[in-house]
Parts: structure tokens; C-alpha cells; sequence
């Protein structure tokens, strides 16, 4: 069975997005909901409807299956803590959904720290007993229906973070994240090969990647309504790959040219999926997430323009 590192990449990726609450944790570690009773306060008979508990835990394999394939996957400590870094340099603290679905208002990651000695951390007043470089937070919950319906009834035991390597095991079941899933996959491979540790060369040169953001702005606007339209439906539509391709272009980053492959790949074939007189449907939403029209033919024009440089 293999065993598949995953790795946030620089130019690729913008992290974690939302932790999520969940019955069956796949870090395999339970939350603390802890109470007045552990930390004394001036009110001491209110609950402090904090959970506390590991977000990320290095180097443990997680399993995984698609399809008939099972394998398992894990993060290195460098990933952990470069994470847990990303995910507050872009002000996601208070994004949280519940079991990967639904979207949820009042948490709020209000601690967040790396476990540095199991003797003497925090995480270990508590009974917790985990390496050295997991990613510990503690997170408010002034939500009654989350606190009372779900955490007080041991409906939900542990946190699972919620970004571009999340595993939802179970999407919604459209034609168009199939594409979505494969792309995924391609995406991946192309990022481990690019983004590990070792980028050396003959001659210890670093290979460095090339990148464009030459695309009309027609590609920026189509993305950028995409987004709208996703908020619009609680953001059900697409995956977290296809959600932050949306950002990248939004916003005019830079792509690689194995990125526009993708998306000449995806647009091309997904194109019957999108119907522009129903901005409801995850076929049309997921299209202009990936810059709808106007990037099929800027990335079939591009692809034209660089095959034919490699040629000359």
C-alpha cells in the first residue's frame, strides 16, 4: 500500500482554509471541551466553550481510499508547522465547518501553538500525549445549537483541518467533480515532484518554475463571479482545488504552464456541464471558478504559444 507525503507548495497553494468539527477525526485524536471547573475565572459556574485539541499530527499516516485504491497519507513536521502558519497569515481563524459540510459561524481558533515538549506542554495538563511538532489549537464556540447539539453529546469528538489536501471521501454527485478529482490527483504528483525538499539539480542548481499571469481579465472576472455565485449556495460547489484556482486567478497570480494544462483539460471537456442561464448549478459554478470560456481559449492559446517556443 502506497504511502503519499502531502506537501503546501509556495506558488500553488494558499493552506488550510477552515477546521472543521467532526465525529470521526482522522488524526485519530478527541478534542477537551474544557470547562470553569479546569481553568477557574470569575464566573465560575458558565462554561468556557473552548475545545481544545491537536489540528495536525506529524508524520502520522492517514488512510485514505478512492475507488478501489486504499493508501495512506501524511504530513512531515515542516508541512505541520507551515500550515498552522498559513492558515492564521490568512485570517481564517473564525472559518469552521461541521463534518466537512456545512458551513458554521462562532468558532474561533483563539490559541494556536506547536507541541515543543510533551512533558511540559499544555496539551499534556489535559492527558494528551502527542509528538513533538503537532498542531495544537484551542478554539471558542459561542454557537448554542454547535455547543449543545453536537458537543455536549459527543456528536462530534475532534477537529479536521479543511483546505486544499482535505479528503472529503464523499463529494457531491455531479459529472463535473469527477474532472475536479482526476485534476486533483494530476496536481499532486505535479507539486511533489516540484515542491520537496531536495530541488537540486546537476550543479546544484535549483530548478526554478515558470510561471504566467498574461490572462484577460475576462478569465479574472469569470473567477471572480464564480466565487460569488459558490457564496451564494454556501459554497457546496467544487473542490477546495477548484475554490482556490478561483483565488489564483481572482486575484492575477501566476500559474505554471502544468496548471494551464489542466485547466484547457478540465474547461475543454466540463464545457457541457456549464449553463449560463442557471448561476445555481455546481456545472456552472465550477466553470467560471476555473475562469469559465475566457480561460479555455487563453489556455489553449497559451499552450499553442509555448509548444511552439519549444519547437523554434
Amino acid at each position: 500500500m502506497r504511502i503519499v507525503e502531502l506537501i503546501l507548495g509556495d506558488d500553488e497553494l494558499t493552506g488550510i482554509e477552515a477546521i472543521s468539527v467532526v465525529e470521526n477525526p482522522a488524526i485519530e485524536e478527541d478534542f477537551i471541551a474544557l470547562k470553569s471547573e479546569e481553568i477557574k475565572l470569575a464566573e465560575v459556574n458558565k462554561e468556557k466553550r473552548i475545545l481544545m485539541g491537536a489540528l495536525l499530527v506529524p508524520n502520522k499516516p492517514i488512510y485514505r481510499r478512492k475507488g478501489e485504491e486504499e493508501y495512506y497519507i501524511y504530513f512531515s513536521k515542516d508541512t505541520v508547522e507551515k500550515a498552522s502558519q498559513l492558515y492564521l497569515m490568512n485570517g481564517n481563524q473564525s472559518k469552521a465547518t461541521l463534518e466537512h459540510q456545512h458551513t458554521i459561524n462562532g468558532l474561533t481558533l483563539v490559541e494556536s501553538w506547536l507541541v515543543e515538549d510533551k512533558v511540559h506542554d499544555k496539551s499534556a495538563k489535559y492527558g494528551l500525549n502527542l509528538p513533538i511538532g503537532t498542531w495544537m489549537g484551542a478554539v471558542k464556540v459561542n454557537n448554542d445549537e454547535i455547543w449543545n447539539n453536537y458537543v455536549k453529546t459527543g456528536k462530534v469528538k475532534g477537529f479536521s483541518i479543511e483546505g486544499y489536501f482535505a479528503d472529503k471521501m464523499e463529494r457531491p454527485k455531479e459529472p463535473i467533480n469527477d474532472f475536479e478529482e482526476e485534476e486533483a490527483e494530476e496536481m499532486l504528483s505535479v507539486i511533489r515532484s516540484i515542491v520537496k525538499e531536495d530541488k537540486r539539480l546537476k550543479g546544484g542548481k535549483r530548478r526554478e518554475l515558470e510561471t504566467y499571469s498574461d490572462y484577460p481579465s475576462g478569465v479574472k472576472n469569470n473567477a471572480k463571479r464564480g466565487i460569488e455565485l459558490n457564496e451564494k449556495v454556501n459554497n457546496k460547489c467544487a473542490t477546495q482545488v477548484g475554490k482556490i484556482r478561483a483565488k489564483q486567478l481572482a486575484q492575477g497570480k501566476a500559474i505554471s504552464k502544468e496548471t494551464i494544462k489542466r485547466m484547457y483539460s478540465y474547461l475543454s471537456r466540463a464545457e457541457e456541464y456549464y449553463d449560463e442561464g442557471d448561476s445555481k448549478a455546481c456545472g456552472t459554478i465550477s466553470y467560471l471558478l476555473w475562469g469559465g470560456k475566457a480561460a479555455l481559449r487563453w489556455s489553449e492559446s497559451k499552450l499553442k504559444e509555448l509548444d511552439g517556443k519549444k519547437n523554434n
